[in-house]
């Protein structure tokens, strides 16, 4: 008879290839950098929530509704009696006659930025809204690494205002600056000339954000117009505000996309009391007798 077969013995587990070892290594690294991915994204939506949604909103808004006609309107804001808007170049070209049948008491135009540039639609639309009732006002792009001087020189060049029309203004919100002190001082000097140029105290203009950062207790001689959205009142105190830029997607019958959206704190006749005041006569010389 045949001896019996010997015990086999126990096969060994054949070693893992480096193959296999990669595409693990693979498959972790992916999970890990989606769990990375989705915390930096919940963290950067928290962070600028408002922005995103507001974003959200008009993508939506573009690709359900078959374009814009310029006659879509955003409901006035209640509590308040005057509504007015800002508008530049980026409107196109504004049927103010329209934009003033619909409650639009006030408008500030953009007329010029830094040291150089000019609105290009700044003249028409000048000419238009006044023409159509609407109380007008103008106002600056501060650059912060340009003079105060040059920009002052520019914004008069370009603005004619005259008696009855509403005080310039300046829009300060560009943080590119290095010395917050410095762009403070050339903000003084543009506020400083433009008033004494147009005999009027300037209206200064920012956004919350900005303004309690660099700005606050430092103009506080100067009217503000404080832009805040998606609040139902601005974080400053009333006493410290005359105008609000509630939002900046507003739709008005007029214009076709979207514009900046405004009240102002007060009635009308008190809106009317900032205009330009009209030139006083010099004093008649006495005659000799």
């Amino acid at each position: 008879m045949p001896p019996p077969p010997r015990a086999s013995r126990k096969a060994k587990p054949a070693p893992r290839t480096p193959r296999r070892q990669w595409r693990r290594a693979l498959l972790a690294g992916l999970v890990l950098g989606l769990m990375l991915g989705l915390m930096l994204g919940a963290a950067y939506y928290l962070r600028h929530r408002v922005q995103i949604n507001r974003y959200a909103r008009r993508t939506w808004a573009t690709f359900t509704q078959d374009g814009l006609t310029g006659r879509e309107r955003t409901p006035l804001l209640a509590g308040y009696t005057v509504h007015g808007i800002d508008v530049s170049s980026y409107q196109g070209r504004i049927d103010w006659p329209q934009v003033a049948r619909h409650n639009v008491r006030f408008a500030f135009i953009k007329a010029s930025e830094g040291a150089t540039l000019r609105d290009a639609r700044f003249a028409r639309n000048w000419r238009e809204a006044r023409k159509a009732g609407v109380l007008c006002g103008a106002y600056h792009y501060f650059h912060p690494k340009r003079s105060g001087q040059a920009q002052a020189d520019l914004f008069a060049r370009t603005v004619p205002l005259k008696p009855g029309d509403l005080p310039p203004v300046l829009d300060v919100e560009a943080s590119n600056f290095h010395d917050v002190a410095v762009m403070r001082r050339e903000v003084a000097r543009w506020l400083r000339l433009i008033e004494a140029h147009y005999g009027v105290r300037p209206i200064l203009y920012s956004n919350h954000s900005f303004y309690q950062r660099h700005l606050a207790g430092h103009f506080d001689n100067y009217p503000l117009w404080l832009a805040h959205y998606e609040v139902a009142r601005p974080a400053l105190a009333s006493t410290k505000w005359i105008i609000w830029q509630h939002s900046d997607e507003a739709y008005v019958p007029g214009i076709r996309g979207v514009v900046d959206f405004n009240v102002f704190q007060g009635n009308f006749k008190a809106l009317q009391a900032l205009r330009v005041p009209a030139a006083v006569a010099p004093p008649a010389k006495a005659t000799r007798r």
